[in-house]
């Protein structure tokens, strides 16, 4: 099957993450969690009380921040290492959740980890969501999705991501942090979330997580036979 480079962004608590998961398996391509990324990035600042909005403190973040994905042999999923350690857990935790948007907005953070994203996809072959994967990342790539869902079923969603994970949280308090980093998340200055004009949306409250992976794989899997056949064709 030939390689195309599939962006998918969009609003928290979307199933962005799942959803890109399950195309790439489906298609024998690589999955790269930016959200992971960014997480990773916000535990490792509150790890050492550092404060995203001090220059200073964010140079000396980045110099020792190091993220990698590996698979686990036990589930054969991919799962974040911060620094050599599996922290897969604790970036889900509702404390970096709370903190991770305003992590995300400084400059010089999103530039070293977008310059990261971007080396990661050269090689074609790759689901990645986010943001501003369509927009920034990879403006050039193949396939752009863009998942949104309402308030309601997002935050339904949310709250039995962590149940599953044995942290109880509030329903209503899950919607105001989902509601203030949809706000933070669309009018930042550096890479706002946006549609791309040439991104498909897809609105997933009234879908099976089955039935979004599918019509993703499909509008994929037209992508590639129209690239195969433009290119025999020249």
């Amino acid at each position: 099957m030939g390689k195309i480079v599939i962006a998918i962004d969009g609003y928290s608590g979307c199933g962005k993450s799942s959803t890109a998961k399950a195309v790439a398996k489906a298609l024998g391509f690589t999955y790269i969690d930016s959200g992971a990324m960014y997480r990773a990035a916000t535990l490792h600042f509150l790890n050492h009380f550092l404060s995203p909005s001090n220059p200073n403190d964010v140079e000396k973040g980045l110099k020792s921040l190091e993220i990698s994905f590996q698979i686990n042999p036990d589930t054969q999923k991919q799962e974040t290492y911060l620094n050599g350690l599996n922290v897969e857990d604790q970036i889900r935790t509702m404390k970096v959740s709370e903190r991770v948007s305003e992590v995300a907005t400084v400059k010089q953070i999103r530039k070293e980890l977008v310059a990261k994203q971007q080396r990661l996809g050269k090689r074609k072959g790759v689901v990645m969501d986010g943001r501003d994967i369509g927009s920034v990342v990879f403006p050039d790539a193949e396939l752009k999705v863009f998942m949104t869902a309402d308030l309601e079923t997002r935050a339904a969603r949310r709250q039995q991501e962590l149940l599953d994970k044995g942290e109880m949280v509030d329903l209503e308090e899950i919607k105001t942090n989902l509601a203030e980093r949809d706000r933070i998340d669309s009018s930042r200055v550096e890479s706002p979330l946006i549609k791309t004009p040439d991104a498909v949306e897809i609105d997933t409250s009234n879908l099976t997580f089955d039935g979004q992976v599918a019509q993703i794989v499909q509008l994929a899997k037209a992508v590639i036979e129209k690239e195969k056949d433009y290119a025999g064709n020249h």
